[in-house]
């Protein structure tokens, strides 16, 4: 596909009938190969045509994510998993196909050994006994972002979403933080029993799924899915036992210093947010002359990130700005025929809006080398521990140029960035170990889901108080966490990726060079091997040993008993 601006991109209906023929040809080619020069050929002629299709599938789903209320990509974006799922029996017999091919072995000479564990898993996760269950799972999934985008109240006079209120939770006026934040909490107690009923409906579906495929747990699905083939259940608790030990015990010391800076005798959530009594530092400028702060940084930064964002200024390839019916969050996508990424978020004013700038692109960043450089299209990305990495790492790497986004208030900016990577690492901990509860007890009832959030919050999060506000203190915090609902124990990985986004911010102090090269190899390197592998391609430590969480962090302790405690 030649190259066009996003808004210029032309969407249309792929060719389903195309696609089973193109699958069912493609079968009986592999099976009939005559040599791996042969079956070569069939696999990437069929690469290019799922390549149209998923490009096709990308560029609704970001248009319906632009804006939930159109009803057209609406209904196209049904009309596309219904389509999507309908393929299953036909994509389990092409794989199949392709894992027993006599030529397998030439492919993982050329590709690599994690071609095959990926196909060899896909294989255990898909059949046709949960077409139906696949469709239901995505329009609870569409569902859920609609009706959490189109939620509002009033605040102040102004008709606020849920972005819309968070600028006020950052406000220097405890009042106003408090207020904000109890007409925050209201919203998602209105809609709470919506919100409950779609995820009680889907953690049966997907407990349903896991048992139809042979799983004794839709965990255990789950981490298969995922791509987790180096690391267990078992292995992801030893890791929140390291949180636990190691980081809980200063985010509780950085909490108790700031209740102290803010001049409040119990620091309550509404003052979290808040890391200076005279306000946090935001960025200055419009959004528009943020993205070009963020170009002149990158242009600065290498000779690699200036083509990449040079790219994605001259085609567009941003939506930024929040709007009403917008969903929630930030994403980076890939339209996989232009080879361009795409960056989705909903600026708010506070500094965030710089973050999206920097740990989106870093996502995009290593999107758009891998798209150029790695000929099989599922190995350009990895599994999302390392993914994240990309992102969190390239949040690191901008801090010399944030002087440009905040003026006088860079340093300010750099201590609250830093509390802020270690402190949500606690909360991260949370998230997973939920969900680890929640899918090993399906039918629990909504009530009994949020008291088994409030236990494990208290015990990874000491200093949470959320000022009497009954909907959260009984539990209800977990559900403004779209990941639960969206991507299933898609959370841990944060925590592991800035584990290690923290290791090359250490390198970053003292060889920025030696970093950047270590972080540019792990980048280029997508997906083409395991977490573990590509942890030692990167120059990294692993998570899961006992002391790399201490080892990681304790610089950045250091760091800001130094910024912030004095």
């Amino acid at each position: 596909m030649e190259m066009v601006d996003f808004r210029e991109m032309p969407y249309s209906r792929p060719d389903i009938e195309a696609q089973k023929t193109c699958l069912q040809k493609a079968t009986e080619a592999i099976l009939s190969a005559a040599s791996y020069e042969e079956a070569r050929k069939v696999y990437f002629d069929l690469q290019e045509a799922d390549k149209q299709v998923s490009t096709m599938f990308s560029i609704c789903s970001v248009r319906n994510t632009i804006d939930t209320t159109d009803a057209y990509y609406d209904g196209e974006m049904t009309w596309l998993r219904e389509q999507m799922a309908q393929l299953i029996p036909l994509r389990k017999a092409w794989t199949k196909a392709l894992a027993e091919c006599p030529f397998r072995k030439d492919f993982e000479n050329e590709f690599g050994e994690q071609m095959f564990r990926m196909i060899d898993a896909s294989l255990k996760t898909m059949d046709e006994k949960i077409i139906d269950d696949t469709i239901r799972e995505g329009a609870l999934r569409q569902q859920y972002q609609k009706d959490s985008a189109m939620a509002k109240t009033v605040f102040r006079g102004e008709e606020c979403n849920f972005y819309g209120l968070l600028k006020h939770m950052e406000s220097t006026d405890r009042e106003e933080r408090k207020e904000a934040f109890h007409a925050w909490a209201g919203l998602y107690a209105q809609i709470a029993p919506k919100l409950d009923a779609q995820y009680d409906e889907l953690v049966h579906l997907r407990d349903g799924m896991a048992k139809k495929l042979g799983f004794s747990s839709y965990t255990d699905l789950a981490y298969l899915d995922r791509r987790r083939f180096d690391y267990t259940q078992e292995d992801a608790a030893k890791f929140r036992r390291q949180i636990l030990e190691i980081i809980t015990p200063f985010v509780n010391e950085l909490r108790q210093v700031q209740a102290k800076k803010l001049g409040v005798n119990k620091l309550r959530y509404y003052d979290e947010a808040l890391i200076f009594p005279e306000g946090n530092a935001d960025p200055i400028g419009t959004m528009e002359e943020l993205v070009q702060k963020a170009q002149s940084m990158y242009a600065a930064m290498s000779p690699e990130t200036h083509e990449f964002f040079d790219f994605m200024v001259r085609y567009h390839l941003f939506d930024l700005e929040t709007r009403p019916g917008k969903r929630m969050g930030g994403y980076m996508t890939r339209f996989p025929g232009y080879k361009a990424p795409f960056i989705f978020s909903n600026f708010n004013g506070t500094s965030a809006d710089v973050d999206v700038l920097t740990h989106e692109a870093g996502h995009a960043f290593q999107g758009y080398l891998a798209m150029r450089s790695i000929p099989v299209s599922s190995l350009s990305g990895s599994t999302s521990e390392i993914n994240e990495i990309h992102s969190m790492t390239m949040e690191h790497f901008a801090y010399p140029w944030m002087e440009s986004f905040f003026g006088d208030r860079s340093e300010e900016y750099l201590t609250a960035h830093l509390i802020g990577a270690i402190s949500v690492i606690p909360y991260m901990a949370v998230v997973d170990e939920y969900q680890h509860r929640v899918y090993e007890k399906p039918d629990l009832t909504a009530i009994e889901r949020r008291h088994v959030w409030h236990e494990i919050e208290k015990k990874y999060m000491p200093w949470r108080d959320y000022d009497g506000e009954a909907f959260l203190e009984e539990g209800g915090f977990w559900m403004q966490k779209q990941h639960i609902f969206l991507y299933p124990f898609y959370y841990i990985d944060y925590a592991l990726a800035q584990v290690c986004a923290f290791q090359y911010y250490s390198r970053m102090k003292t060889d920025r060079e030696q970093a950047w090269q270590d972080y540019l190899r792990l980048c280029r390197a997508g997906g083409t091997k395991g977490y573990f592998d590509l942890l030692k391609e990167g120059n990294l430590l692993n998570p899961f040993h006992e002391g790399t969480v201490e080892k990681s962090v304790q610089h950045v302790m250091d760091e800001l008993r130094e910024r912030y405690h004095n």
